[in-house]
């Protein structure tokens, strides 16, 4: 199945949350919070969303930060993904 994000949506899948601090501390299942770090899946087209030309700058394949309490969480093929607005992505985590 494929995934098309409409307007200034992003389909995000969450990335894996670490289970060890740096330290070396065991964090238990309960105590995790989930990461706000994710991988872009699909970008909408972007155009004019609420009377304002929106472009999208995310592209499939980015790494973002996007706010805590942001988008609808769904599962599809046993997979979690977040479909959220570009407006809800904070940063794309670059390499240097």
């Amino acid at each position: 199945m494929k995934l098309v994000p409409l307007g200034d949506r992003v389909v995000l899948k969450q990335l894996v949350a670490e289970e060890t601090t740096k330290s070396g501390i065991v964090l238990p299942g309960q105590s995790k919070e989930k990461p706000q770090q994710a991988e872009v899946i699909a970008v909408g087209p972007g155009g004019v969303v609420d009377g304002k030309e929106v472009k999208m700058e995310v592209k499939k394949g980015d790494r973002v930060i996007y706010s805590k309490y942001a988008g609808t969480e769904f599962k599809m093929d046993g997979e979690e993904y977040i479909i959220v607005k570009q407006d809800d992505i904070l940063a794309i985590v670059k390499n240097k």
